[in-house]
C-alpha cells in the first residue's frame, strides 16, 4: 500500500508512461529557458537606466515612463492573450510570441531617440504577454491539482533566475558591448529556443490527461457542474467578486515587486553609494533569494495539498503569508543606515515577496472553469501588470520630488499588506461560471 502522502497521480503516470514523464517535464525545462530568456529581454533597460538617461539626457520621470512602457501595453494585452491561448493553443501563440519579442529586443538597440525607443517597448511587452498564459495552460493540461503548484513554480523562478543574472551579465554586455549591442545579444538568444519548441512540444493525448486528472477533485467538480457542449463567456468571469480580488491582491504585490526589478540597480548607486560594476554584482543578491522563494511557495502548497489541506486554501497559505512578511522586511529599510543590513532586508523582504508568485498562477487554474484556465491567469495577470506598470512611473515622480527613497518603500510595504488581506479573506472557492451556449 502507498503511503496518503505520496501522489497517486504522479506514482501512476511515473509507471505507466513514463516517456510522458520525461515528456512533461522536459516541457518544463523549455518553458523555464524560456522564461529566463524572457525576462533579460525586461530587465535590460533597468540595468542600462542609467547609461541611457545620460546618453540622451533623460529625467528621472521620463526614464520612469520609458521603464513603464513595457508594462501598460503587457498588462493590458494579458486580457485577449488569455483568450487567445485558450482558443487556439499554448503552442501556437508561445511560437508567435518568442519570435516578435525576440525581433523587437534586436530592433531596441538601433534606436535614435525617446518614441522610436517607447514604440519597441509597448510591442515588447504586447508580445510577451501570451508567454505566462501559456505556461499556465500546459501545466493545467499536464499535471493535477495535486502536484501543478511545483511546476508552475519553476516556470517562475526562470524569471527569478534572470533577474539573479541579469546584473552580472548584462552588466558585463554593456560593459563590453555597449547597451546597444547588449539588447541585440539577448534578442537573438530567443531564436534557438523558438526552434527547440517548434519541434519538442505536443499536447497530451485524451489517454494521458485522463490518467493525469484521474483522482483530481478540482476536474471532477468542474465535469459535475459544467456541459461540456456548452462554452462559458469571457466576460461572465468579471461577474464574480473572487476575480477581482485577485486583481486587486496581484496588483498590489506586483507593484512592491517591480520596485525591485525597474529601481533596484539605481537604488544601489545613488542611495547607497555603489559603484556601476559593483551594482551589478549586488543586485543579483536579493534576486537569488527570490529564486529559493519562488520554489518554497510552490513546495509548500503542493505539501499541504498532500496533507490534506482544502486546495484553495493550500495556495492561499504562501500568499497570504508571504506578502505579509515581505511588508514587514520592506517597511524598515530607510530607517537602516548599515549597507550590509540594507541588503539583508532588501533580499528577506524580495524572498518572501517571491513565495506567492508560482502559487498565484496555480491558484488561477485552480479557481476557474477548465475552458478558461488561460483566460482566468490572464485577468489575474492583467491586474498584477498594472501594479508593476505603475512601479516605476511612481517612484520616479516620487524621487523628483523628494530625492529619496523613503516613500516608495512606506508605499509598497502597505500595498503588500493589502494584498494579503485581498487574497486571504476574499478569494474563497472555485467559480463555478453560467454557460451559455455559442
Amino acid at each position: 500500500m502507498m503511503k496518503d502522502t505520496t501522489s497517486p497521480l504522479h506514482v501512476t503516470l511515473e509507471k505507466t508512461a513514463p516517456p510522458v514523464s520525461r515528456l512533461r517535464w522536459g516541457i518544463i525545462f523549455i518553458l523555464l529557458m524560456a522564461a529566463i530568456i524572457n525576462y533579460l529581454d525586461r530587465a535590460n533597460l533597468s540595468i542600462a537606466n542609467t547609461t541611457i538617461a545620460k546618453e540622451f539626457g533623460f529625467t528621472s520621470t521620463e526614464m520612469g515612463l520609458l521603464l513603464s512602457a513595457f508594462l501598460w501595453p503587457y498588462a493590458l494585452a494579458n486580457l485577449p492573450a488569455g483568450w487567445l491561448v485558450d482558443r487556439f493553443g499554448p503552442k501556437k501563440m508561445f511560437s508567435c510570441g518568442v519570435g516578435f519579442w525576440s525581433t523587437f529586443t534586436v530592433l531596441a538597440g538601433f534606436v535614435n531617440g525617446y518614441p522610436m525607443f517607447y514604440a519597441l517597448r509597448i510591442l515588447l511587452g504586447i508580445s510577451e504577454s501570451p508567454f505566462f498564459t501559456s505556461g499556465i495552460k500546459i501545466t493545467h493540461r499536464w499535471f493535477s491539482d495535486k502536484e501543478r503548484a511545483l511546476p508552475t513554480s519553476i516556470i517562475n523562478t526562470g524569471s527569478q533566475i534572470a533577474n539573479a543574472i541579469a546584473p552580472p551579465i548584462l552588466t558585463i554586455l554593456l560593459l563590453t558591448l555597449g547597451w546597444r549591442g547588449m539588447f541585440i545579444a539577448i534578442g537573438l538568444a530567443g531564436i534557438p529556443l523558438l526552434l527547440v519548441w517548434l519541434k519538442f512540444y505536443r499536447n497530451p493525448t485524451p489517454r494521458e490527461e485522463k490518467v493525469i486528472h484521474a483522482n483530481s477533485q478540482l476536474v471532477q467538480q468542474s465535469v459535475k457542474d459544467v456541459s461540456a457542449n456548452n462554452k462559458a463567456s469571457w466576460g461572465a468571469l468579471f461577474k464574480h467578486n473572487t476575480t477581482w480580488f485577485m486583481v486587486i491582491g496581484n496588483f498590489s504585490i506586483m507593484f512592491t515587486i517591480w520596485v525591485y526589478l525597474t529601481w533596484l540597480p539605481s537604488y544601489l548607486e545613488k542611495s547607497l553609494g555603489f559603484s556601476l560594476k559593483q551594482t551589478g554584482w549586488l543586485a543579483a543578491i536579493p534576486f537569488l533569494a527570490g529564486i529559493m522563494g519562488v520554489l518554497c511557495g510552490g513546495t509548500l502548497s503542493d505539501r499541504l495539498i498532500r496533507r490534506g489541506v482544502h486546495t484553495i486554501t493550500a495556495r492561499k497559505v504562501p500568499i497570504v503569508m508571504g506578502a505579509a512578511l515581505a511588508a514587514c522586511f520592506v517597511a524598515p529599510i530607510p530607517f537602516v543606515h548599515s549597507t550590509t543590513l540594507s541588503i539583508a532586508l532588501l533580499s528577506v523582504g524580495y524572498f518572501f515577496s517571491q513565495l506567492p508568485q508560482g502559487v498565484i498562477w496555480t491558484l488561477a487554474s485552480d479557481i476557474a472553469p477548465k475552458e478558461q484556465v488561460a483566460s482566468m491567469g490572464a485577468i489575474q495577470n492583467f491586474g498584477g501588470f498594472l501594479g508593476a506598470a505603475c512601479a516605476p512611473i511612481v517612484t520616479g515622480i516620487i524621487l523628483d520630488a523628494t530625492g529619496q527613497f523613503t516613500n516608495v518603500f512606506f508605499l509598497g510595504a502597505g500595498l503588500l499588506m493589502l494584498g494579503a488581506l485581498s487574497y486571504g479573506l476574499f478569494v474563497k472557492k472555485p467559480i463555478l461560471v453560467t454557460m451559455q451556449k455559442s
